[in-house]
């Protein structure tokens, strides 16, 4: 498994807990503020994994050279 599966894992369980309603208010902040830490990762990793795409030519193709 990845280390953005492992983020959107995460963040999937956190929102089924704060869904759930069993949390008291400070917990349930809490968990907002961890839910807010990993989709902040989990953009950042979407980012790296876009801009790496970028870098690399399509299969069959060259770069060319200035």
């Amino acid at each position: 498994m990845s280390r953005l599966d492992d983020l959107v894992a995460e963040l999937q369980q956190a929102a089924e807990r704060l869904r759930d309603g069993t949390l008291d208010a400070n917990e349930a902040a809490e968990l907002v503020e961890r839910c807010a830490e990993l989709a902040a990762e989990i953009g950042q990793a979407l980012d790296l994994e876009a801009r790496e795409a970028r870098a690399e030519p399509p299969p069959g193709q060259e770069r060319l050279l200035p």
